[in-house]
Order: structure tokens, then C-alpha cells, then sequence
């Protein structure tokens, strides 16, 4: 029986097949049916060209309409919908230069990666497996559909969505798969950084993350990715325990725990990350720093913030696995802390600049608050606004 989101986008399915076309559920959507899996983007094919569906639906958005793809909009939900298609040459190594539309959903399951994605279902839940896709899901296996190096060829990162797919499903490569892979591992130098970054970030989030680096020095794709290539070594140095890191600003900031001679600021640039991306990873590897000075205490969790404790513990237990730290213990000082930021503090600027009257305004307002932030955070100093200012009368600002 199917269930959310497929019941809602049933009615997309019915509105093509009663004017006259067929149209079903197709790909990574059915896959993750099948495996009982979370159900992501819901996507459809079809044999309704691009102009029809926009005829028959009110939000129509053409995002590669030359492609034969746009998305419909349908209660508040984004589905694209697809038009049964032969690909031809893939000059970029992306997208095909040009498509033949097709009548029949044959062909289009054909032109697709592997055969656990070469799947589609009609909306009555009937399952098209053309290329033995249930059975690779049953032996956890990822297989291209045809020949390997053909469709790593059409678009190498098909190579890094089947490491990918090892990490998150914690399946296998087919041998004849794996072999194609590291004949085409090269081509990966032609996507463009900001395709790989998104894929990587997805491999490295996986419960398998092991079995994907461990496939990824067997078929030495490493040779060709951003950093890597030019530090032959750095693969190397990831533990054979290593567990998942679940953003892109871990990944970086571990892998500068690791090799620290790489700094951030050179992951970010060759792999073209946003400057939040960047700031994260930074952040990041500075409390892990103080974590190795001092341990674990209040000025640590109140620095780090609550929504990067998780991320930090990660990386502090995959860096160095003999230490004993928890979640727990991180929710519990935090939970302890007198104060969350300097807003929560019982007194303000205007209030300290009014006990020094005479004293121009300067960066001597930012020193006090920000001692006056660690005496409370470390429990020497309540947040009470006379003890605030007994304290500041007695710690006055240094004067030139």
C-alpha cells in the first residue's frame, strides 16, 4: 500500500493518465519505497511532453525544459516531472547535448546509473524492473545499468553517487562496477567543484561511511579530487573506525585535525565552500584546540553553542577514540550554564559606560563584557546586576 508522499502526488499521476498519457513514480523515490527508507523528492516520468503538463497544471516551473523536465507545483510540494527520453552525447560530461523524447518508459529506464534507481511504479503500486533492480536490493549491491565505464563516461559523478550510495545504504560495489569505476576515476577532474561538494558532504554523512573511503583508496578516486590530488598521503591518514560527519564544515574540520598543514582556509577555497561553511569549520577546529588545552568545561560548551556540540563531538571522538565524553555530559553543563550569550548578561553597555563618566567610549566596553562573560560563565561571578557592578568597580578598565 502506498503511503505519504506518494498518495499526494497520486493525483499528479491520474491528471496525465486521464488525458490520455502514462506517467509513473520513478527512481531514488521507489528505491527508498522498496527499502523502507525515508521517502525524499518524489519523482516522476512520463510520456506527456514538457507542454502538456504545463497545460494541465496551474504552477509549472521550466527548469530544463530543454530536458524534457519541469516541476510541478502541487500543495505546497515541489515533484518533477519528466518526459520519457533518450539521451544522446554528453559533451560536458553532465547533461546531454540533445534528447529524444520517447513513448514508452523502456528506454528511459535504460539511460538511467544503476538498476536500484532504474525503477519506476504506477500509482496502483506496480513495480517496472527492467534491469533487476529488486534483486540488487536484495543483495545490496550497486550496479551500474549497461556498460560502467559508458554511464561513469556520460557523467563521472556517478562514480562519487556510487561511493555515496555505499556509505548511506550500505551496500557493495558489483566487481565489474568497481572495475569500471577506477578506469574512469580521471574524469571526475571535469565536474565542476560545487557538484562534488554536495555528493562528498552525502558520502561522508552515511552509516557506511567506512566501506565508502575504504572503496574510495581501492579505486584511488582520491587522485582526483580537490586537496587530495595534491597530497597523495592525506587518504590515508582517515582511521579504518572512522564514523559518519554529518556536513561539509565537519569533513573540513577533521580533515585539518588530521593533516593540520592544510589549513581551512585552503579546503574551503579548493573546494569553493561558503563562508558559513568556512566560519563552522573554524569554529569548530578552535574548540577542539581548547578541548586539548583545558578538557571539557563551561567556557568550552558556552563558546561552542548547543547547535554545534553534536558536530564537535564527533570530531572530538572520531580524532582521538580513547576519550570518554558524551552527549550527555555536553547537554548537562549546557543546561547548567548562568548564562547563553551576552544578551542573557544583567547589565548592558550603556550601564557600564554610566560608571565611568569621564572615560571616552572605546574598545575598554567590549574587554569588561567580555570578562565579565568568562567570571560568570565559570561560576566566580553570579548574574545579578549590583554583584555586576561591585565586580567592575573593583576590575576597572585599564586606562593609556
Amino acid at each position: 500500500m502506498l503511503t505519504e508522499p506518494f498518495l499526494t502526488a497520486t493525483n499528479i499521476l491520474t491528471k496525465i493518465e486521464s488525458n490520455g498519457h502514462r506517467a509513473y513514480f520513478v527512481g531514488g523515490c521507489v528505491r527508498d519505497y522498496l527499502l523502507d527508507r525515508p521517502i525524499g523528492d518524489v519523482d516522476i516520468a512520463t510520456s506527456a511532453k514538457p507542454e502538456i503538463i504545463q497545460q494541465l497544471f496551474n504552477k509549472v516551473i521550466p527548469v530544463g525544459i530543454e530536458h524534457g523536465t519541469v516541476v510541478v507545483r502541487y500543495k505546497k510540494e515541489s515533484y518533477e516531472v519528466t518526459t520519457f527520453r533518450i539521451d544522446g552525447s554528453y559533451s560536458d560530461n553532465r547533461r546531454p547535448d540533445e534528447v529524444e523524447f520517447v513513448n514508452e518508459i523502456d528506454a528511459d529506464l535504460a539511460r538511467r546509473d544503476f538498476t536500484i534507481n532504474a525503477l519506476a511504479m504506477s500509482k496502483g503500486g506496480h513495480i517496472i524492473d527492467l534491469f533487476e533492480g529488486r534483486r540488487d536490493l536484495k543483495e545490496k549491491i550497486i550496479r551500474t545499468v549497461g556498460n560502467g565505464y559508458e554511464r561513469f563516461a556520460e557523467d563521472p559523478l556517478r562514480i562519487i553517487r556510487a561511493l555515496r550510495f555505499t556509505s548511506q545504504l550500505g551496500f557493495s560495489l558489483a566487481p565489474d562496477t568497481k572495475v569500471h569505476m577506477k578506469e574512469a576515476a580521471h574524469l571526475v577532474n571535469t565536474l565542476a567543484v560545487e557538484r562534488l561538494t554536495n555528493e562528498f558532504s552525502k558520502l561522508f554523512a552515511g552509516n557506511d561511511i567506512r566501506k565508502a573511503v575504504n572503496y574510495m583508496k581501492e579505486i584511488q578516486v582520491d587522485s582526483f579530487l580537490p586537496v587530495f590530488r595534491s597530497f597523495p598521503n592525506l587518504i590515508k591518514k582517515l582511521p579504518s573506525n572512522i564514523h559518519s560527519l554529518m556536513s561539509f564544515s565537519e569533513v573540513i574540520a577533521y580533515m585539518h585535525i588530521v593533516e593540520p598543514s592544510i589549513s581551512i582556509a585552503h579546503w574551503v577555497k579548493e573546494w569553493k565552500c561558503s563562508n558559513k561553511i568556512k566560519k563552522d569549520a573554524l569554529h569548530l577546529v578552535d574548540s577542539y584546540y581548547l578541548f586539548k588545552r583545558f578538557g571539557v568545561n563551561s567556557m568550552l560548551v558556552y563558546q561552542l553553542k548547543k547547535p554545534y556540540l553534536a558536530p564537535f563531538l564527533r570530531i572530538v571522538t572520531l580524532a582521538d577514540p580513547s576519550v570518554s565524553l558524551s552527549m550527555e555530559k555536553l547537554l548537562t553543563i549546557n543546561e547548567k550554564l548562568p548564562i547563553h550569550s551576552k544578551v542573557d548578561l544583567s547589565i548592558n553597555g550603556q550601564e557600564i559606560i554610566d560608571l565611568f563618566p569621564f572615560m571616552r567610549r572605546g574598545p575598554w566596553i567590549r574587554q569588561i563584557m567580555d570578562n565579565l562573560e568568562k567570571e560568570i560563565v565559570l561560576g566566580n561571578l553570579r548574574n545579578n546586576n549590583k554583584e555586576i557592578k561591585e565586580w567592575i568597580r573593583w576590575n576597572p578598565p585599564e586606562t593609556n
